[in-house]
């Protein structure tokens, strides 16, 4: 556990002494002293002190905060805890048929490139083409998109893929292909491997070898699906 060390960095980058932080929690100063050192503070106390950094207890006791880029320090100090954590709250802009289930949305090629401007807007999201793919579970949310590129080989430029929504990024499993829709690449669909429990970033590999890995930081990130497969134009049904 980190929380010792982390409680002082925080501190410390509040601009706050130990008795100023004392006095607004409401504790005395030695008792704050005796946390960033080795003493171990009760639940209530930890309530209190995630409240006043605006970091949530679980990033207080489990991530080494020290270990985070300047850049990741300071949207925490903003109180944008997801940038570590990755499981922030989302809600997704989607669109329901008559049943009030889940529509399976289409992005294709074309729209790929107003999709990162448009895909928290409703009314972007209303617009796009549907698919009928009735085999899949009716309690997921999917999403299809189009390929572009050879870098997913064997998946080929301009196949269908589909992805099941995930709202967790914590939860993004080493070696897996996910479509991701990042601030700067836009959308992609590559192979992840988890690191944001430790560096706040994902890794994206490409199948294809002679597309080289980057990285992503969480924070850059807008949304994760999960690939669950690929089809041909000829293997969607529309609605």
């Amino acid at each position: 556990m980190y929380i010792h060390q982390n409680l002082k960095l925080l501190r410390k980058r509040k601009g706050r002494t130990q008795q100023e932080v004392a006095d607004a929690v409401k504790l005395n100063r030695s008792s704050l002293a005796g946390y960033e050192l080795q003493i171990q503070p009760d639940l209530e106390v930890l309530i209190r002190l995630s409240e006043y950094y605006n970091v949530t207890i679980d990033t207080m006791v489990k991530v080494e905060l020290e270990r985070l880029s300047e850049k990741q320090l300071s949207e925490l100090d903003r109180g944008m805890d997801y940038y570590v954590q990755g499981n922030k709250l989302r809600i997704l802009a989607t669109t329901v048929n008559n049943e009030n289930r889940d529509n399976i949305e289409v992005v294709h090629q074309r729209a790929k490139a107003s999709y990162l401007a448009g895909y928290a807007d409703p009314e972007f999201v209303g617009e796009l083409p549907l698919a009928n793919l009735p085999f899949l579970d009716r309690d997921k949310k999917y999403r299809v998109f189009q390929v572009d590129g050879d870098s997913m080989l064997p998946i080929k430029d301009k196949s269908w893929v589909v992805g099941e929504y995930v709202d967790d990024w914590t939860r993004v499993k080493d070696g897996l292909s996910y479509i991701i829709l990042t601030e700067n690449e836009g959308v992609v669909f590559k192979t992840a491997y988890n690191r944001i429990k430790n560096d706040g970033k994902l890794l994206l590999c490409s199948l294809n070898p002679l597309y080289k890995p980057f990285e992503v930081e969480v924070g850059d990130v807008k949304e994760v699906w999960r690939y669950v497969m690929n089809m041909s134009f000829a293997d969607i049904a529309w609605d």
